[in-house]
């Protein structure tokens, strides 16, 4: 199996095609696997890369829970790139990995040639201590009940059962794939990413100094992320955004052709030059 060791950890990954590379970073609930209709259509022109986060096999699960951070995880992205000799790479994050993606070109802008956050902003804002108590009760539960008991109810939540609606088939291969994963590495990554990773609330002065290339991308039935990503798209004044109609959370395998059509028209543009920042007459108070 293809791994190399970053930052201590050894991490799986694949890779596929040839051109500019991207670079794509799963959710809490996938993995490398998630990626799949997207690697299978960009990999025509892009070099696409795709690896299980740590935690998540057949990637390497760290059993101490400090060795899981926020910061950790963009360490681990520019590890990857730096061991494959990437210089610069367009990045797509999904949720967990949106997070990963936003934070990477915050603090590594010089190593970024555009940014996708789909299906970002779940967590920020509002009661960010009830969000954490329940992301602690998650995995305490995964703990206690192991994947296929303590995982279920979340792989069924309100903002994933839309995938289950539209691709039966596709469901259960997300669901399968998310109960086969380590109970130790998921709850270790909710208690050291998810309960505490920056409210992207707290980073206005952060955002609107970014001048990277975005396009921000959910559901509109994801309800969680829905304020998270209206304010990023307030406050980067290079980000687009697309809103899929009835809609979740896993919105590159609920609507795939939707969403690598929009992802290849921004990659196009970026890549041309053509995409550049707000135009001032946009911002005028209404």
């Amino acid at each position: 199996m293809p791994q190399i060791t970053v930052n201590g950890v050894r991490l799986y990954y694949e890779e596929a095609g040839q051109g500019p590379a991207l670079l794509f970073l799963h959710e809490f609930a996938g993995d490398y696997r998630s990626w799949a209709p997207q690697v299978r259509f960009f990999s025509r022109r892009y070099r696409c890369i795709v690896y299980s986060a740590r935690g998540y096999e057949p990637s390497e699960v760290p059993a101490e829970p400090a060795r899981y951070s926020q910061a950790n995880a963009v360490g681990d992205a520019l590890g990857v790139l730096e061991a494959l000799g990437i210089e610069k790479a367009h990045l797509c994050g999904l949720s967990m990995g949106s997070f990963t993606t936003l934070f990477f070109g915050l603090a590594h802008p010089d190593r970024v040639r555009s940014l996708t956050v789909a299906g970002g902003g779940y967590g920020a804002g509002g009661n960010r201590q009830a969000f954490a108590r329940i992301m602690e009760a998650q995995a305490a539960r995964l703990i206690h009940e192991g994947m296929e008991r303590g995982g279920a109810e979340y792989a069924e939540g309100p903002a994933r059962v839309q995938l289950r609606n539209k691709d039966p088939q596709g469901f259960s291969e997300f669901r399968a794939q998310f109960l086969s994963h380590n109970a130790l590495g998921a709850a270790n990554t909710l208690r050291g990413i998810q309960c505490q990773r920056p409210d992207v609330f707290t980073l206005e002065t952060e955002l609107k100094a970014c001048d990277l290339p975005t396009l921000i991308m959910l559901g509109d039935e994801d309800a969680p992320g829905m304020q998270g990503s209206l304010f990023l798209k307030r406050c980067l004044r290079r980000s687009g955004l697309v809103v899929f109609p009835r809609s979740g959370h896993v919105i590159n395998l609920e609507e795939p052709a939707l969403f690598n059509q929009h992802l290849l028209d921004f990659l196009t543009a970026v890549d041309g030059g053509a995409w550049g920042e707000r135009d001032p007459k946009a911002l005028a108070e209404l």
